[in-house]
């Protein structure tokens, strides 16, 4: 009862936490529970959903309710099944939602609306409110003038309403015409039921043209509308002219061997409708071996309906793929180091790093996007493989002793070429090697908190020391495998000069060139002027940079030499 209510929903404005609410079939609620509940719906910001299906909203509390839906910022599904909306109960209602920019699905059903001032006022809600996308106005009495009302505010629905429930509210071919008027010029309508209408063969012949002219409706709902054969030759028109829809509901409805070959006959040209809804049983014919024809038409039909479902699941994975291997550079290990167990599946998998600009959300692991690249093109697989193999030993006079114990790092970005980064030395003291895998990891789940595999952030990688004095020399980064750098995981003795300098063979590092890269150059330069480098850019690098900066590292570099072919 109303006290019970009040004191129900002053509880729940208290607490401020419920996000759903369901009153169906509180008869007895009265104009105080309302009150009370209408002050709810001002007060708290969490309610989403709010089911009073089967409760009476009669004209003494429906103002408190309009009130509270004209300011509420939180409600965004309405249940008002069964209401007694009818009249000034439905005008407060519509004049407050003309307001409000965050229900998105109101549920009218039941409500005895009329073809009059009601359906009036709801042409006018949607001319206003292009916010509501599920309208439900199932089991009114809508008629063909409340049917004039509501397309007139359709026309005005540039986006917004997605989804438009008619079933069961006695349309006729007269009020199909109007719609037939409308359906052209709405940009957001997806599905249409117009289930339980006496529609007719007329009423779909009105309704055809403005489907053709549709660019929007993806499922549309015909059952039980006193279809016959003639009706469905209609229908199979537009099926064979669209190219979007997705389901058809034809259900209850007198198609029998004609109406069945025609949509047999649309569905061989048609390639996007995934689901045709007709009666399994065959209808009664004069003509004995007509159902046996029925049958097998039935079956076509579905045929149809299978192949293009396939067709649709294989075009968006082959989308995918190609989104995939062309939007995004990627990073992928081909041969491990062995470190140990938990840094080789991790090293194993490294996360791609995206585009500037991109977000991180949609990169897919190298992995795959390696798997999707090859298996497009084997040949460029091959060459990379074969100046992979040949680069190896040129990269360093170090690398032919440590040949089974390297790792290959190959980085490509799409219209800058393709590299391949050798692994050939890694300088890490033998005592700190076992501890040093550690740290590595815990500065990896920092990066990283997701998952392991998680993609990189999307920023451009900025580097602080590299490009600082110039850039990296031609004849390292363009040459057939750019220089070789440590693997991340071994986390050399970063801060010691004396280690650095044996690392970089006491060879003076060219043009401002990291040390990193100095330790796999060759021991003649070919660069003549190149800087003078010394190990204080290495100092500022301290043991918690990970694996990411190791792969912008790569990433750069890749960049940078991606002009020259491979």
């Amino acid at each position: 009862d109303s006290q019970g209510a009040s004191a129900l929903f002053d509880m729940i404005e208290y607490y401020e936490s419920a996000t759903h609410l369901n009153i169906s079939f509180n008869k007895h609620i009265g104009t105080r529970g309302w009150q009370a509940a209408a002050h709810m719906m001002r007060k708290t910001n969490c309610l989403q959903y709010l089911d009073a299906r089967n409760t009476p909203l009669l004209d003494h509390s429906a103002p408190f309710v309009a009130r509270a839906l004209r300011i509420s910022s939180s409600l965004v599904v309405l249940h008002l099944e069964n209401a007694s909306l009818s009249g000034r109960p439905l005008m407060l209602l519509a004049t407050a939602l003309k307001m409000n920019m965050n229900l998105r699905e109101l549920y009218l059903a039941d409500n005895k609306l009329n073809g009059l001032q009601d359906s009036a006022q709801l042409g006018n809600l949607l001319k206003f409110n292009c916010y509501i996308q599920i309208l439900d106005l199932r089991n009114n009495h809508i008629l063909d003038s409340g049917l004039a009302y509501i397309c007139e505010g359709l026309k005005e629905q540039r986006k917004g309403l997605v989804t438009l429930v008619l079933w069961n509210n006695q349309l006729t071919h007269t009020g199909m015409a109007y719609l037939g008027m409308t359906l052209p010029h709405t940009q957001s309508l997806e599905t249409l039921n117009l289930g339980h209408n006496p529609i007719g063969n007329e009423g779909v012949r009105n309704l055809k043209n403005g489907l053709i002219g549709n660019r929007s409706v993806l499922r549309l709902g015909l059952a039980s509308t006193k279809l016959t054969c003639e009706g469905a030759v209609a229908v199979a028109e537009f099926i064979a002219e669209s190219p979007r829809l997705l389901r058809l509901d034809l259900r209850e409805n007198e198609i029998k061997t004609g109406g069945l070959m025609a949509l047999s006959l649309a569905l061989k040209v048609n390639h996007s409708l995934l689901r045709l809804d007709l009666d399994r049983e065959p209808k009664k014919e004069s003509v004995k071996s007509f159902i046996e024809t029925q049958k097998a038409l039935l079956a076509e039909i579905q045929n149809g309906c299978k192949r293009n479902f396939i067709l649709a699941k294989e075009k968006e994975e082959k989308e995918q793929k190609l989104q995939q291997s062309a939007s995004m550079p990627e990073i992928t290990v081909t041969e491990p180091l062995e470190e140990g167990p938990a840094e080789d599946g991790r090293d194993g998998s490294a996360a791609s790093t995206p585009e500037e600009g991109e977000e991180a959300g949609e990169t897919p692991t190298a992995s795959e996007n390696g798997d999707a690249e090859l298996a497009e093109d084997d040949d460029r697989g091959n060459e990379l493989q074969r100046d992979a193999d040949a680069g190896s030993p040129a990269a360093s006079p170090a690398s032919a002793p440590s040949q089974g114990n390297e790792r290959r790092i190959s980085v490509s970005s799409p219209g800058r070429g393709h590299k391949i980064f050798v692994v050939t030395r890694v300088e890490s003291l033998p005592e700190r090697a076992a501890s040093a895998a550690r740290p590595w990891e815990d500065a990896d789940a920092a990066a990283k908190p997701a998952e392991p595999q998680s993609p990189a952030p999307a920023t451009k990688p900025e580097l602080p020391a590299p490009r600082a004095n110039g850039m990296v020399p031609e004849s390292a980064a363009g040459s057939a495998t750019a220089p070789a750098v440590p693997s991340a995981g071994s986390n050399p003795k970063w801060g010691d000069p004396v280690a650095c300098e044996s690392a970089a063979h006491d060879t003076p590092l060219p043009n401002g060139l990291k040390t990193d890269f100095a330790r796999a150059l060759p021991e003649a330069s070919s660069d003549g002027d190149g800087k003078m480098g010394s190990c204080a850019a290495e100092h500022e690098l301290s043991c918690s940079k990970n694996e990411q900066e190791l792969e912008e590292l790569l990433l750069e570099a890749s960049q940078d030499a991606g002009q020259e072919p491979l």
